[in-house]
């Protein structure tokens, strides 16, 4: 009896121990895998919700799988949500820092956004890690020389118009 305490402790600590490193593992989950198959596929379809809902799913089976982030910071741009899509990029940078495609992700939803001065740093440091013929770094390239969506281009000409 005098150590059931440190056997519950103990026991709780390497099931711990066991999930994260699971969660770790490099091999993603093969129905963490599937969902993510679907996500995209109801994505090219125009659907959304759907796909954030397979992603969502996908996340909960397989939490350590790094891609799942990417795709979900995708639906949240097409969606329109380019500040949500911009968070996903970042958890995905924190698990993974040298992610081409979560900097150059971040940096067009940057743009899209209207911050296209933050959007050239992301443009350097993807420079710096894989070059100028980079896909990542063209994508983005293409992107910043593009500007922000028109819409946004109108919203900040009439604000610096009203302040003047």
């Amino acid at each position: 009896m005098r150590f059931a305490p440190a056997a519950a402790a103990l026991s709780l600590f390497l099931a711990t121990t066991a999930s994260v490193t699971v969660a770790q593992s490099g091999e993603p989950d093969p129905r963490a895998v599937s969902l993510v198959a679907q996500g995209q596929a109801a994505l090219k379809a125009g659907d959304t919700q759907a796909a954030i809902d397979a992603y969502e799913a996908a996340l909960a089976v397989d939490p350590g799988y790094t891609g799942i982030f990417l795709e979900l910071a995708e639906a949240a741009r097409q969606d329109g949500l380019q500040g949500k899509a911009i968070r996903y990029y970042r958890e995905a940078l924190e698990r993974e820092p040298g992610n081409f495609a979560a900097i150059s992700g971040e940096g067009e939803a940057l743009v899209e956004k209207g911050a296209v001065e933050k959007a050239k740093r992301n443009l350097a440091q993807l420079q710096s890690l894989c070059g100028d013929s980079c896909p990542e770094t063209v994508a983005l390239q293409s992107t910043i020389a593009k500007g922000p969506p028109a819409r946004l281009a109108a919203e900040t000409s009439e604000e610096q118009t009203a302040a003047n």
